[in-house]
């Protein structure tokens, strides 16, 4: 069987050769090129949410991918599809690299300029543990757990337009109806999730900032559990300690995250920092929450256009969600649709604060009543995302709404 090899290669005339020398190799099946680390974990999700067997045995890494690092992009890869065999193609070959590579997952290292001889050694080499791999984790029923848990990120075109209680709403839809969920509070300087819950833990996202290899057994120090069954991560007390999180750190927490629990929700807020932007970029879901008003909108326009622009997000990559709707406004949902060019949830939130404000009051949000017309509609958005488990061979709970989702994900619309 020929050994399938996908390059992940930015640069225009290094695909070229890496692809030439890569058709040259004995029993070697380069497929297309990707040119960014977005498409490549986006290639590999999609492969990956078929059958293991169609992820390809090898991933060829250049060190000029972008706009992810080469090895931060080789840690997720490691992380997230296990099955995969990774080499890095470099021009600095020297034993600190190499350690770095190999620490971050690689399973082989190729110095440019390339050399066929050296090529064929690691691809076969790389190969063989590949199929043993997946040999191995064929035997076991749930070993391999594909593109790991669904994260979902959710941030405000704008402060004050709902996002931490969209967030928090999302998050308690999918644990109650059996997923684990973890909740994480990624607005760093003015988080609010731990007041929506009434939650006072010392530990905060900060404690895993520095941590280069997050065990299981550190992750459940840094989370505290909630009465709802919800794992939280909180923003720290101290607004400033927020500058700690890097984007590289928030990238290995995130992916550790993903590989622990079956859904991720992370609270963005309203200000992008390196950390947000990090986050948004993983999510295999991006919300942007506005509310029908001309400013709102206007921020939305911006936001999206500026993760474009910073390659964090295409527009067509992100779901923007009306919140505090109502009939009577003159900005609908189709005219958001095209005044920020991005898709828009089908699920619109009611504006309905006087039934809120004593939970938002007392900190006990989740207490909510299910009577709540925007609780129900909270939920039904995390139906129609596609987080909330639906029984077998039933509709309930948002499936139809899922389904609309996943084709619309499918085609490129969010």
């Amino acid at each position: 069987m020929p050994t399938r090899i996908l390059p992940a290669v930015g640069d225009a005339d290094a695909v070229r050769s890496i692809t030439t020398l890569l058709s040259q190799l004995p029993d070697a099946e380069p497929v297309s090129p990707v040119a960014d680390s977005t498409q490549l974990i986006d290639t590999l999700a999609r492969l990956a949410a078929e059958s293991v067997d169609e992820l390809p045995e090898i991933v060829v890494v250049h060190e000029r991918i972008g706009p992810v690092p080469a090895l931060e992009l080789i840690r997720e890869v490691a992380l997230r599809f296990p099955a995969v065999g990774v080499i890095l193609v470099t021009s600095d070959a020297s034993p600190g690299l190499f350690a770095a590579a190999m620490d971050s997952g690689a399973r082989g290292l190729v110095a440019l300029p390339l050399s066929y001889e050296e090529l064929v050694s690691r691809v076969q080499a790389v190969a063989q543990w590949s199929v043993g791999v997946r040999r191995h984790l064929g035997h076991g029923s749930d070993v391999f757990s594909g593109v790991g848990g669904r994260v979902v990120t959710v941030s405000g075109a704008k402060g004050g337009v709902g996002a931490t209680l969209a967030a928090v709403q999302l998050a308690l839809a999918a644990q109650a109806s059996g997923h684990s969920t973890v909740l994480v509070d990624m607005d760093l300087q003015a988080g609010d999730v731990a007041s929506y819950l009434d939650v006072q833990f010392r530990r905060s996202v900060v404690d895993l900032a520095a941590i280069t290899d997050i065990s299981p057994r550190v992750l459940a120090d840094a989370v505290f559990r909630h009465d709802t069954g919800i794992a939280l991560l909180l923003a720290p007390g101290e607004g400033e300690r927020g500058e700690e999180v890097t984007d590289r750190a928030a990238r290995q927490i995130v992916s550790a995250l993903r590989s622990r629990y079956e859904v991720v929700v992370l609270d963005c807020g309203a200000q992008m920092s390196g950390a947000g932007a990090a986050a948004v970029e993983m999510a295999d879901t991006a919300l942007l929450l506005t509310t029908p008003d001309v400013v709102a909108v206007r921020a939305a326009k911006r936001t999206v256009r500026m993760w474009d622009r910073l390659q964090i997000r295409k527009a067509e990559e992100t779901t923007v969600v009306v919140n505090r709707h109502t009939r009577g406004t003159e900005i609908q949902p189709p005219l958001v649709r095209r005044i920020t060019g991005t898709p828009v949830a089908g699920t619109a939130i009611p504006a309905n604060f006087k039934e809120l404000q004593a939970a938002v009051d007392a900190g006990r949000i989740h207490e909510l009543d299910s009577r709540s017309v925007v609780k129900q509609a909270l939920w039904g958005l995390a139906g129609e995302l596609g987080l909330v488990k639906v029984p077998d061979g039933t509709q309930k709970g948002g499936g139809r709404g899922a389904m609309s989702f996943r084709r619309r994900r499918e085609a490129g619309g969010g």
